[in-house]
């Protein structure tokens, strides 16, 4: 009767490991990445939103004129003041969480960390997801504040609109800016009131005289009240790109780049173990791992050298009846009554040895030994050998007694 094939031959299970360990390896760089390999292009109102109310042509509008520009998805490090950061809180944002200065007045740091110009844009649309264009909105229409309560910054910063379309002219009432800001067309421009914000003050107020830019008491904090100044819809004409980019510009420090916020938009990504084991410098370890788990299974897929044989439960022969016997004595923690046995023994085999006389025993015999011993250039004296073994306290102080005393039996017999 022929015998059946295996059901999984050797290159198929080879082949389902390798399958295996590629996939498990592809997950875990999925999982560390995949909030990073998101693209943002979700319609909302942020740096990487290419709708009408993201604010990703300001970004692009930037580097086209080579000026630096940076998206943040981590929180800035401490200490970082050149650049200016922008925050384009969404319409459910609470101001205490943005707007929120430090415990000391005199302390220049301001928001998120950052010691630098920071500008927050006030949230003004309601937009849906267009079903038609993945990244688009459709049905914009000012945020009522009723909705989001007076904790919401639309709320707290008592939002005010235009009717109908309008183009403004900002005009400065403090730095940076010493002269008019123009912008395009913008609809249901808007402007807030700072009865709220107490030591707040002014920097771009409107026609009317209405704010439209304001200064935190504390450091160099900006609020905005129109997101239409910069966003997408806002550079549509070349009076709304020129304003935007000069406004920006305008709240740099020391040259540094324009960074937008997209923390507070839910695009941000958090430091992990997992991202640590892909980051340098402990790329290097992980790789390195890699390696040594593909080595090991390799040499279990691929025996190296015979089979080894499997030995017996309970091994013949003397050695194993020694090593046996060894075993009980540990077991029954008896070494040390031994060494005087082992004395003895070493005693009648040397006095066999040198062929001593069979009428001397006991301390006749020992002299008769080290005088022989004393002869042959031993040093020591057997009987201080024998009581050294014989009043051994632990395994370390017998096994030197019982080296002693082997090396003296040598010495006596010339075995070595």
């Amino acid at each position: 009767m022929s015998e059946e094939p295996p059901l999984i031959g050797p290159a198929a299970g080879a082949l389902m490991a390798v399958v295996g360990v590629v996939a498990f390896c592809a997950l875990l760089v999925l999982l560390t990445y995949a909030s990073s390999l998101e693209t943002g292009n979700n319609g909302g109102g942020h740096a990487l939103s290419k709708s009408a109310i993201g604010f990703s042509g300001l970004a692009q509008a930037l580097r086209d004129l080579n000026e630096p520009v940076l998206i943040s998805r981590h929180r800035l490090p401490e200490g970082r003041n050149a650049g200016l950061y922008v925050l384009t809180p969404p319409l459910q944002a609470a101001a205490k969480d943005i707007l929120k200065p430090p415990k000391d007045l005199g302390d220049e740091t301001t928001l998120m960390g950052f010691e630098g110009p920071v500008l927050v844009v006030t949230p003004k649309w309601m937009a849906a997801p267009d079903p038609k264009h993945r990244g688009w909105v459709s049905g914009g229409q000012p945020a009522p504040s009723i909705f989001f309560g007076k904790e919401s910054i639309i709320g707290k910063a008592r939002v005010a609109r235009r009717t109908g379309v309008s183009r403004p002219t900002l005009t400065p009432r403090a730095g940076p800016f010493v002269r008019p800001l123009t912008f395009g067309a913008i609809d249901s421009f808007q402007t807030m009131d700072l009865a709220d914000w107490k030591g707040w003050t002014p920097v771009l107020v409107d026609e009317t005289g209405k704010t439209v830019m304001a200064k935190a008491p504390w450091g160099p904090a900006y609020l905005l009240s129109d997101p239409d100044l910069l966003d997408n819809q806002g550079l549509k004409d070349m009076a709304g790109f020129t304003g935007a980019v000069t406004l920006a510009n305008g709240l740099r420090a020391e040259n540094g780049p324009v960074m937008f916020d997209v923390t507070l938009n839910g695009l941000g990504v958090d430091r992990s173990a997992l991202n640590l084991m892909f980051d340098p410098p402990f790329l290097a370890v992980t790789l390195c791992l890699a390696v040594a788990a593909a080595l090991a299974g390799w040499q279990a897929f691929c025996r190296f050298g015979p089979a080894r044989r499997e030995g017996r439960a309970v091994a013949h022969g003397k050695e194993a009846l020694v090593d046996n016997t060894a075993a009980l004595v540990r077991l029954a923690r008896k070494e040390t009554a031994l060494g005087g046995d082992y004395a003895e023994l070493t005693r009648q085999l040397a006095a066999r040895a040198v062929g001593a006389p069979r009428t001397l025993t006991g301390e006749a015999l020992n002299q008769f030994l080290d005088r022989l011993a004393a002869r042959r250039g031993a040093a020591e004296s057997l009987n201080l050998l024998t009581l050294a073994a014989r009043t051994a306290a632990d395994r370390g102080r017998l096994t030197d007694a019982a080296r002693k005393l082997y090396r003296w039996r040598t010495e006596m017999t010339g075995e070595g």
